[in-house]
């Protein structure tokens, strides 16, 4: 299928899936490899990042704060040279509907001198900021926000940065990113301590590159993370494939036994962004992980997920944070296994695209699959099985595409309204679906669809 303008309502028709595929770019180090490689000082080629809404927000700040990024489509993503130095913006930086363009181009802008706005669209606009408001003031930078400095618009002025060793309340890797990066900025070394472990992803781009960074794990599992500032050389980026769009081919091939499963080739498998098959591999499905070399620091390989009967798993600590994106997915999953999904510690749920615990339970619930839900996560009775019905994204791509997924193994005919939220993450999801033998119409586009 080409899709000449993105579909706003789709229906998807039940349709098991199965076969081989490439996804996209990872996403989160998409961002990373243009934010990162804007301040080595000498043009840095990039390969393969995602041609996600998100990441152009990324690329279009970084214009806005004086980078050079220069960036063509081709068929493995988008691909170019990002080249410093960056300076005081002319103009407000908006970051779209990304959280991860806002948090970390702010730490980017707390090591500039001048003023920076950072902003977004509504739904970004209700996101909470305070996390990084507050070790950015700690270091120098002069940060305000609105709601008594817990919503963007994000004003930072910046410059005259002091390392410090910043006490995460929280396990994020966003918030450690963008202490890390401003770190680049500092004088001294830079320390952030979090309750356990987070995504890496940032640390190894700077290893890559020559950063002196260095993590690590208490016997407690908290974690300590230093950046001693200086050093970076320009060297290509070439992107992997990524896992959280992965994961959607992945949770459909564990409940389809109709197929032979799903092989997603040249996938990140870095263990921070992988909980999804961990927690596949704990409720029973047959996950198989092959060809591991490395790219650009990060570990990479082949996986292949095919169905097998579900039992039950847990989701707490740790691994919530490893599969925090997938969390919903999941839930899925846990709705078809014999004895169903609890996850718990999963607060942050409640602060992402929406309130996306509640947003699951919608979700679900309106094809027929009961999810009980709780302040930090939800629990999901076994042994239901999705109707037809309708699935209001309501601005959250990966509701969108839990419907998605939910429409090729229901009794009946999904609806999703607020499809083009997808756009934001994985804009070549439906030519994915296709490929793997999905059947879905589109009822309404911004333009029009041929297939």
């Amino acid at each position: 299928m080409t899709i000449e303008a993105f579909p706003t309502r789709v229906r998807v028709y039940p349709s098991p899936l199965g076969g081989h595929l490439r996804v996209p770019g990872d996403k989160s180090l998409s961002h990373r490899a243009l934010l990162i490689g804007a301040l080595v000082g000498r043009p840095v080629t990039v390969r393969g990042l995602a041609l996600s809404g998100d990441v152009r927000s990324t690329a279009a700040g970084l214009r806005t704060l004086g980078g050079r990024v220069q960036l063509d489509a081709d068929p493995a993503g988008l691909a170019g040279t990002i080249t410093g130095p960056l300076g005081e913006a002319e103009d407000v930086v908006d970051c779209g509907n990304s959280g991860t363009s806002l948090r970390l181009l702010s730490g980017i802008a707390a090591g500039i001198e001048g003023l920076t706005v950072l902003t977004g669209d509504a739904s970004l606009r209700r996101r909470p900021v305070d996390r990084i408001r507050e070790p950015l003031s700690a270091m120098g930078a002069r940060v305000d926000a609105r709601a008594a400095g817990r919503l963007p618009p994000l004003v930072v002025r910046g410059g005259g940065l002091v390392g410090i060793t910043y006490r995460s309340p929280v396990a994020s890797a966003q918030v450690k990113s963008a202490v890390l990066i401003a770190g680049l900025a500092a004088s001294g070394p830079t320390s952030v301590e979090a309750p356990l472990p987070s995504r890496d992803h940032t640390e190894r781009l700077l290893r890559y590159l020559g950063g002196d960074v260095e993590t690590q794990v208490g016997n407690d599992g908290s974690e300590r993370t230093t950046l001693r500032p200086g050093g970076l050389s320009a060297r290509d980026i070439d992107v992997c494939g990524d896992p959280s769009s992965a994961a959607f081919w992945w949770v459909a091939a564990a409940l389809s036994p109709e197929r032979e499963g799903v092989t997603v080739t040249g996938v990140n498998l870095n263990p921070g962004r992988v909980g999804v098959l961990d927690v596949l591999e704990e409720l029973g499905a047959d996950v198989e992980r092959a060809g591991k070399s490395d790219q650009a620091g990060e570990p990479v390989g082949d996986v292949t997920v095919r169905y097998a009967p579900l039992g039950t798993a847990r989701v707490a600590g740790r691994t919530v944070v490893d599969a925090i994106d997938e969390l919903s997915l999941l839930a899925l999953a846990g709705a078809l296994a014999d004895d169903g999904l609890t996850v718990s510690d999963a607060a942050e749920l409640r602060v992402k695209e929406s309130d996306r615990i509640e947003a699951t339970a919608r979700a679900l619930g309106g094809l027929g699959i009961h999810v009980r839900t709780a302040a930090d996560g939800f629990h999901v009775p076994g042994r239901q099985r999705p109707t037809g019905g309708t699935v209001e994204a309501r601005g959250d791509h990966r509701i969108a595409m839990l419907g998605a997924v939910a429409g090729t193994i229901a009794s009946g005919p999904v609806e999703i309204v607020g499809f083009d939220a997808v756009a934001t993450s994985y804009p070549t999801f439906l030519d994915d679906f296709a490929t793997l033998g999905g059947d879905v119409e589109v009822l309404e586009a911004l333009g029009t669809a041929r297939g």
